[in-house]
């Protein structure tokens, strides 16, 4: 025993302290198991890079494709407002069109009935005026009938 009550128990050529040190430890490891533990931890945080870096391609292709999408629906609405357009500036001719068919026709129909009642006026006019001539040749024939008849009643009264 030591003199402050300890035994010793040290063998010759087997001095070792009791409690080892972290580099001691670490030296003791086997390099191979510290690079496998690194390893696996490196290709982890690889593949979490290429994971983020695949993350951020997707975002962007997502937002180039709602540009795109965008872009699109813009086309779309322009080509949609244009044929709207369209078919407003059709419709509209061919109301215009219809409405000049109709004044066209209307004028003519209009000239037609004109044309038609100072047609019938003449006629009407004609008829009268010959009824008329008709009448007074009547009425002359009638007077000088009339007048002749008393002179020779005249003329018989006198004698």
């Amino acid at each position: 025993m030591e003199p402050n009550g300890q035994n010793k128990r040290v063998a010759k050529g087997a001095e070792e302290p009791a409690v080892k040190s972290t580099g001691e430890v670490q030296e003791q490891v086997e390099p191979s198991a510290v690079e496998t533990a690194m390893k696996p931890l490196s290709e982890v945080l690889g593949q979490a890079e290429k994971a983020y870096i695949a993350y951020m391609e997707a975002e962007r292709q997502v937002a180039r494709i709602y540009k795109e999408h965008e872009q699109q629906l813009a086309k779309a609405y322009v080509i949609a407002e244009k044929q709207a357009n369209q078919a407003c500036e059709q419709s509209i001719k061919q109301a215009l069109e219809g409405r000049k068919a109709a004044s066209n026709k209307a004028r003519d129909a209009y000239q037609k009935a004109r044309e038609e009642a100072e047609k019938a006026a003449e006629e009407t006019i004609a008829q009268a005026i010959k009824n008329r001539d008709e009448n007074i040749a009547k009425a002359w024939k009638i007077r000088e009938e009339t007048v002749e008849q008393a002179w020779v009643i005249y003329s018989k009264v006198i004698k």
